[in-house]
């Protein structure tokens, strides 16, 4: 089987530059290799409630963003996740698979349930919706963080329990890891993760900001007192962070930044760091204006919906088939 591989960036604040280096750049280096669907998880954003015009035009927004950053609709499959009805059929079907002690034990719901009196029931089940929007599509593949590497242990786990009881059904997917931008962090705080729903607009760069506010964020990072600019987690979070996101803009080695700005201090470091963003975000801003509110985008996603949508129904048909319901 070739390689095929699923991903998607949730509809649900602004996309940040987290978000490209760990999602976007990947999926414009990764279409060349894999047979790529790439999609808008719509669904997953209704966890928690969303402004309906928000919504609509956030979902705009990612998939104007994917192909504005490069992703390619002719190589990968992009569309909407609410337009194929296959993701909640299937997700129903993989419901009754799950248990609830698994569930119950997945860290995501625990961190964003806690404190709170009213919790939506698919805030706790949204794991197995993720389980079967990789598992319909077959994908081989599929780009996490260490945040996400539980939903893919889930996921095999619901596939071989599936593929066991009612005979083989399922590809089990391998995540792939990135080794370098995988996970930013706020620029505010090295321990937390670059969050595009953090109510402090400093600790994070959006792929939409103008160059004036970039350069303004970047010179509002956090550093230390050690003034150096070296590579080391342990020691220099701060500073790793943003010499990790220097290297995904620029397309430079981490060793060639830490050579250019020795002795320089930050001041250098941070100018030259926000120019880096600058000069990749403006091209992205600049297609993204363009399709976003097009026909074109809506032609794009159609087009990408019914290709899902053929692809979909096959294993939905196979996996109908395999518990005994009637399928004609």
């Amino acid at each position: 089987m070739n390689k095929r591989m699923l991903s998607g960036i949730k509809p649900s604040g602004d996309l940040n530059i987290g978000g490209y280096s760990g999602s976007l750049s990947q999926f414009v280096a990764n279409q060349h290799d894999y047979d790529c669907y790439f999609f808008i998880p719509d669904l997953h954003a209704i966890t928690v409630y969303q402004d309906p015009k928000e919504l609509y035009q956030r979902s705009r927004d990612i998939a104007a963003l994917y192909i504005a950053a490069g992703v390619d609709p002719k190589k990968a499959t992009i569309f909407l996740q609410s337009q194929v009805s296959a993701h909640a059929e299937l997700g129903w079907l993989l419901e009754t698979q799950a248990h609830f002690g698994e569930l119950s034990r997945m860290t995501q719901f625990k961190d964003k349930s806690e404190g709170k009196d009213v919790v939506s029931s698919a805030l706790f089940t949204y794991p197995v919706l993720m389980a079967a929007d990789i598992l319909l599509y077959q994908a081989t593949h599929v780009p996490v963080g260490d945040d996400q590497k539980q939903h893919i242990e889930l996921t095999r786990d619901l596939a071989t329990r599936f593929n066991n009881k009612y005979g083989n059904t399922f590809v089990l997917p391998e995540p792939v890891i990135q080794e370098t931008g995988a996970r930013i962090m706020g620029l505010d705080d090295p321990s937390s993760k670059m969050s595009k729903s953090n109510p402090n607009q400093n600790s994070y760069v959006s792929l939409l900001d103008d160059p004036a506010v970039i350069r303004k964020k970047f010179s509002r990072a956090v550093t230390d007192s050690d003034m150096s600019v070296r590579y080391d987690w342990d020691t220099k979070p701060e500073v790793s962070n943003l010499i990790e996101i220097y290297s995904i803009f620029s397309g430079e080695s981490i060793a060639s930044i830490e050579k250019q700005y020795e002795g320089q201090g930050y001041g250098a470091f941070k100018k030259g760091l926000a120019e880096a963003v600058i000069a990749k975000l403006e091209p992205i801003q600049k297609t993204y204006h363009e399709i976003v509110n097009s026909e074109e985008l809506d032609r794009i996603l159609k087009d990408g919906a019914e290709r899902a949508n053929e692809t979909a129904q096959v294993t939905l048909t196979a996996a109908k088939r395999a518990m005994g319901l009637v399928t004609f």
